[in-house]
């Protein structure tokens, strides 16, 4: 078997005893706290730096809940309730060390979408691997809307898990010559 550079291969045993291989390819992280401070502040307006502090301490990192599960679960720094059609931007405080050729994309936790119909404003979350590198350390933040027509109130506590990431592989054209280099969120590329 041909190990790639850019990411490493375990081989692990599934629930039924067969063997699979798995790509672990990145690593999540907090931002700093300045960076979430200035982002949350920038977000929801000015808290004093203690509660936003208690808040950052608080957070925890994405993680897959069962062996089986190709998502790793957002946990919500705070909680937040969302009326119907009413929207929410949330700073994470996490960012992601992506190795090359993988992406990470976000989406709405199942449940709550199937239940609230909660959607990401921009439907899928695209984490690409150099955002990590950007002046905002690579901040990940996940702008989310109750889109129910049910007239259901969306609760969520600090704590929960409301989104989750999926790490894919992606390619490229063969007549790929792309040079640029990227340093910031949305528009960052150009467009």
């Amino acid at each position: 078997m041909v190990v790639s550079k850019l990411c490493k291969r375990f081989i692990e045993k599934n629930c039924s005893g067969g063997v699979i291989i798995i790509n672990r390819v990145a690593k999540f992280e907090k931002v700093s706290l300045k960076q979430f401070i200035n982002d949350w502040i920038d977000t929801f307006g000015n808290r004093p730096d203690e509660i936003i502090t208690e808040i950052y301490n608080d957070i925890k990192l994405p993680v897959r809940a069962t062996s089986g599960s190709a998502g790793y679960d957002f946990h919500s720094p705070s909680g937040f309730t969302l009326h119907p059609n009413q929207t929410i931007k949330i700073p994470t405080g996490i960012r992601c060390k992506i190795d090359d050729g993988w992406v990470l994309k976000c989406y709405p936790r199942s449940s709550l979408g199937f239940k609230y119909k909660l959607q990401l404003n921009n439907t899928v979350g695209i984490i690409d691997s150099d955002y990590y590198y950007s002046d905002n350390e690579g901040h990940i933040f996940l702008k989310l809307t109750n889109t129910t027509n049910e007239s259901k109130l969306l609760k969520v506590k600090s704590g929960d898990s409301f989104a989750q990431g999926v790490f894919v592989e992606y390619g490229i054209t063969y007549d790929d010559q792309v040079i640029g280099t990227r340093n910031g969120g949305f528009g960052s590329t150009g467009v």
